[in-house]
């Protein structure tokens, strides 16, 4: 099996992959502040039920355990579009894009992190 292969890895690569076009998108909305009725944008997390509903189930084998709701996505699309307009019709928020910039990056470095650690398992198991 090659490691591109194994479904945690490819999770954590594809997540990765957005966090970096997340922060393109989000370097446009900083650079176009000033530009009249440009509106902000963001991405839509990936969602990873596919992959996880292929490889996990869950069994009620006893009475008192509860049953699964179906799984979902702990992340949603803001689609609301309650972005502060100003009179030029501009959207973008300098202090609203720092912080999901800041936090992008934040999130980012935790899935490379994890990508790093579950490689360095990976060595460690065939050096064995």
């Amino acid at each position: 099996m090659a490691i591109s292969d194994i479904p945690i890895l490819a999770m954590l690569r594809e997540r990765m992959q957005w966090h970096e076009a997340r922060q393109q998108v989000l370097a446009e909305n900083v650079a176009n502040a000033d530009t009249p009725n440009y509106q902000a944008k963001d991405l839509a997390p990936p969602t990873f039920e596919g992959a996880l509903s292929a490889s996990l189930s869950l069994a009620t084998t006893d009475p008192g355990h509860i049953a699964s709701s179906g799984g979902g996505s702990d992340f949603a699309a803001d689609e609301t579009g309650k972005y502060e307009v100003t009179p030029r019709g501009n959207s973008v928020t300098h202090e609203d894009e720092m912080m999901k910039a800041a936090s992008n990056q934040m999130d980012f470095e935790a899935a490379a992190s994890m990508y790093t650690h579950s490689l360095a398992l990976i060595k460690l198991a065939i050096d064995r």
